[in-house]
């Protein structure tokens, strides 16, 4: 997809705050610090509508940004970051289950992790809870230009594992800087939006 149009819609805490316009949505979930910023703005090639922050965890509503008038990029709040109080925390709990399990308009949720690294404990939590209520998902590494290609097959191997990967899933290398797995990852959405040209 050539994105022209891209715009930041509304923060949403609550059903009655979400986008009532039916159109579809693909949810971005992933560390704080992990790149999901990134990996959106590099999709529609803007340098800061999702923005990316000093302070990670700065996302603590589920932020809906309207794609081309087609369909939204839902980012949802960074997870696994020490400054976030534990009463914050507990708040989005709730938040992201009414999202997750409530919302027909989602179409797939995209767990974002750091492919340099084995996943969390909460990527793990993260993509079983995606899996339990049977959402399809797509799990992108991220940051691949800072691993050796030659150790690529390593890295994703070892992230499959740890999430227990199925293979119904998708799974791509990306990398913002080198726009690895841009194309890839435009192909797999389309495909769950149901917008293949």
């Amino acid at each position: 997809m050539n994105v022209n149009q891209a715009e930041f819609i509304i923060s949403a805490v609550s059903p009655s705050q979400y986008p009532q316009d039916g159109l579809p949505e693909i949810a971005l979930a992933g560390r704080s610090n992990v790149g999901k910023s990134s990996f959106i703005n590099s999709l529609i090639n803007r340098k800061n509508l999702a923005r990316t922050s000093s302070k990670p965890g700065k996302t603590q509503t589920l932020n809906f940004y309207l794609i081309e008038n087609k369909f939204y990029f839902v980012d949802v709040p960074g997870y696994g970051y020490a400054k976030v109080s534990k009463t914050e925390k507990a708040k989005w709990g709730p938040m992201l289950e009414t999202y997750f399990t409530q919302r027909e308009n989602l179409k797939a949720g995209i767990v974002v992790v750091d492919g340099r690294h084995a996943p969390s404990k909460e990527d793990i939590q993260m993509y079983e809870f995606l899996k339990y209520y049977q959402i399809p998902t797509i799990v992108v590494a991220t940051k691949m230009d800072k691993i050796p290609r030659g150790k690529w097959n390593k890295q994703e191997s070892l992230v499959k594992k740890n999430l227990n990967f199925q293979k119904e899933d998708k799974f791509i290398l990306f990398s913002s800087e080198t726009k690895q797995g841009k194309e890839q990852a435009w192909e797999l959405i389309e495909g769950y939006l149901g917008l293949e040209e």
